[in-house]
């Protein structure tokens, strides 16, 4: 058996677990032994204020949901259709980055089996609500949805869900006090991974609405939207490290681009990218102006794992 074939097998386990308040309730959570961040699939439907019950999902709904998840995910090998999205008006509107997290995970909390969603999957069925509201999707009976997650998304911007989570549960205070070398290599892959999308669309809406634009399109985005990104997504994690090592990286002599700055980024690196990226659309979708946004962004604390590795005046630099 090969290391990847025990890894997959390895029982997962519960090694810290807390309930985390936001948004007015408060949802089990776990970290795993594989460092995981878990939410219970009954949080998933707290977090909305949804009722819950084990056996209200029938099988004709739950057929018809696979089936049409299916019609847009070719790919689709999920254990079962996610319970906590039971509605087919919605299922158009998933995107990759939902649909990967979908995918519920069996494992021990002491004994008991117990079954959860990675903690990121909140953060996309916020924005797939919002999104649902913007294009009427939502009915009258599912208008709290997107209002709960305008809520959620702003305890998110503040402080990201994992951040979050490591605090309810205890995790931040047991950290290995690892070298800045190997936090680089949770981020950084060995060479360049393949390009995929990884900005939505909606973010380049939302930056068109801040700075009062029309609608642009790759080939006419303004070269500040590249500022924008550079300092409210990739900077603010890890205190600018990733960024520096980045741009050591990926900078040709001539000062041109060898690639997307995230196909440098490992599983992990694109994960914790995808979570800021949440985590700034959150106050993007809040604010009315530029200057609403810089107000409210500079409220939010960095993304950092490891946090403690910056307590040096080096890393505390103030950003420009």
């Amino acid at each position: 058996m090969t290391k990847k074939q025990e890894k997959q097998t390895e029982t997962l386990k519960a090694l810290y677990r807390g309930k985390l308040p936001i948004g007015g309730v408060e949802l089990d959570c776990a970290v795993l032994n594989d460092n995981t961040r878990i939410l219970t699939t009954s949080s998933i439907f707290q977090a909305f204020k949804r009722g819950y019950s084990k056996g209200w999902y029938r099988i004709e709904r739950k057929i018809k949901v696979e089936n049409e998840l299916k019609k847009y995910f070719p790919e689709y090998n999920l254990m079962q259709p996610p319970i906590f999205l039971d509605s087919l008006s919605l299922i158009p509107l998933v995107n990759q980055d939902l649909f990967s997290l979908m995918q519920p995970i069996k494992y021990l909390d002491n004994k008991q089996e117990k079954e959860g969603y990675n903690a990121n999957v909140l953060v996309e069925l916020c924005n797939l609500y919002l999104e649902a509201r913007r294009t009427g999707v939502l009915n009258h009976q599912q208008k709290h949805l997107a209002e709960q997650a305008e809520i959620l998304l702003a305890s998110f911007a503040k402080v990201g869900i994992i951040a979050l989570i490591d605090e309810a549960t205890g995790f931040q205070y047991d950290r290995k006090h690892d070298a800045l070398r190997i936090l680089l290599e949770q981020y950084i892959a060995d060479g360049l991974q393949k390009w995929v999308k990884k900005f939505p669309d909606e973010f380049f809406t939302q930056l068109d609405k801040l700075y009062q634009n029309e609608k642009t399109t790759s080939r006419t985005r303004p070269k500040y939207y590249g500022l924008f990104i550079n300092k409210y997504i990739y900077e603010p994690i890890e205190n600018g490290y990733v960024k520096q090592e980045l741009d050591k990286m990926n900078i040709k002599e001539d000062g041109k681009r060898k690639a997307r700055f995230h196909q440098w980024l490992t599983e992990f690196g694109n994960g914790q990218l995808t979570l800021q990226i949440g985590r700034v659309m959150g106050v993007m979708e809040i604010s009315t102006s530029i200057r609403t946004f810089k107000e409210k962004i500079n409220r939010q604390k960095k993304l950092a794992i490891q946090p403690e590795l910056f307590d040096t005046e080096e890393f505390n630099k103030e950003q420009v």
